[in-house]
């Protein structure tokens, strides 16, 4: 009986379980972070392509 409280009330894993939750949220904020930013890259780049693309006084607006 002895073993199974002491066994309950370690705390001893709960450090590695923590670190463990944290580095998975940073990792997923960081996809996320990197995913925009390449979408917004790729939208950017797109619409410069098609201003200099476009004919002469089309007006493409980049902003």
């Amino acid at each position: 009986m002895k073993l199974l409280k002491d066994f309950i009330n370690d705390e001893s894993g709960l450090t590695a379980v923590e670190y463990a939750i944290a580095g998975s949220l940073v990792s997923a904020a960081l996809v996320l972070a990197f995913t925009e930013l390449g979408d917004a890259a790729t939208d950017s780049l797109d619409c410069m392509d098609t201003a200099i693309n476009a004919a002469p006084g089309a007006g493409v607006d980049c902003t």
